[in-house]
């Protein structure tokens, strides 16, 4: 059977089956562990039952592919994070998924300039921007159409007013919000778990939307510095023109892309930047860790202002000596069980 997640709770996978309106509460199984299959909240897998056809419980034992991402991000009192939305949009170009910015609470910006400056960095590089105001309802029937028939999934910084907007899409739904907080000027998290809805909505369509909890850090430490740049566009098309293939485009000379850098908005670079760091020190991290060599002995610290250095054993007399330790472990084990249950013997 072929379902679809539509919840994680624990350890529990709640899978709705695609040919009948039944959910079935889920285990993953072990060959899948061991793989280190990643399962999310909209991932199709395939299941088998795991008892009788009355029971609603089954295993999960395989994951089929996923796709779709929404960003979210919001006009709010507090200084618009041009990084955060970067991170967004950087991170689904790198695994493929087509992204829209869906700027909220956008009826706080009355002079409309902020608006333009989005509309100007945002559709110039290929993004679709859409306003929009939980509050009045500007945008949402917009964001209908954009939603359509795939999942689509709502992710921003906490505050920003994505489970607002499900409300406003479809007010049945009546989920929780939380009012921004007085002190810091930022959301607090009102969604504690992923899980898609099914919204209708006017023409008996039903919108498959993930509403998440806020998350605010994305960091860019899994992937080598030459990745970054494939992530922003108007940056990759000026590197064409660089002298060295491998430039970063930060202090180099025969760069292209400082050569042209008033064509780039002054935001994006700022991202782009802060991404090639972290990425660099993922870098430089992989390499020390393939240059490490075990050393032949070890310091301690005696606890009396000097340390004490022991000679290490070597890797196979080590692995002697534990598998030793385990056999001594195992046998008294053994002994304990007898001397304990002596009953059973006599």
């Amino acid at each position: 059977m072929i379902g679809k997640i539509i919840k994680i709770h624990s350890d529990f996978y709640y899978v709705k089956l695609e040919k009948e309106n039944t959910i079935l509460e889920c285990k993953i199984r072990e060959k899948l562990k061991k793989a280190k299959i990643e399962i999310f909240v909209g991932d199709l897998v395939r299941i088998e039952k795991t008892s009788s056809k009355e029971s609603n419980q089954a295993a999960i034992v395989e994951v089929l592919s996923r796709n779709n991402y929404l960003p979210v991000a919001a006009l709010s009192q507090s200084k618009f994070d041009f990084e955060q939305l970067n991170r967004y949009l950087c991170q689904a170009k790198l695994y493929d998924i087509p992204a829209v910015i869906c700027i909220n609470k956008s009826d706080l910006d009355e002079t409309l300039k902020f608006k333009q400056k989005i509309l100007d960095i945002y559709t110039n590089i290929g993004y679709k921007v859409i306003f929009t105001s939980a509050l009045t309802g500007i945008g949402i029937d917009e964001l209908k159409k954009v939603l359509g028939s795939n999942i689509s999934v709502l992710s921003g910084m906490s505050g920003v007013g994505k489970t607002s907007l499900l409300n406003k899409i479809h007010p049945d739904l009546k989920f929780k919000t939380k009012e921004i907080s007085v002190k810091t000027g930022k959301g607090t998290h009102s969604t504690r778990h992923v899980e898609i809805v099914g919204v209708p909505v006017e023409d008996g369509k039903i919108l498959q939307i993930a509403d998440t909890p806020g998350f605010s850090h994305l960091k860019f430490d899994t992937v080598m510095p030459a990745v970054i740049n494939e992530l922003f566009d108007e940056i990759k098309e000026f590197s064409l023109g660089c002298h060295f293939s491998d430039c970063l485009h930060l202090n180099e000379e025969g760069c292209n892309v400082l050569a042209n850098l008033s064509k780039v908005d002054s935001t994006r670079y700022e991202s782009y930047k802060t991404f090639i760091q972290e990425a660099v020190e993922y870098k430089e991290k992989i390499r020390k860790e393939g240059h490490k060599e075990e050393k032949s002995s070890k310091s301690i610290d005696t606890g009396s202002n000097e340390m004490k250095h022991l000679v290490k054993l070597g890797t196979q007399a080590r692995k002697k000596a534990r598998n030793t330790e385990k056999q001594k472990i195992n046998l008294i084990s053994i002994l304990d069980e007898v001397y304990y249950n002596q009953e059973d013997f006599d």
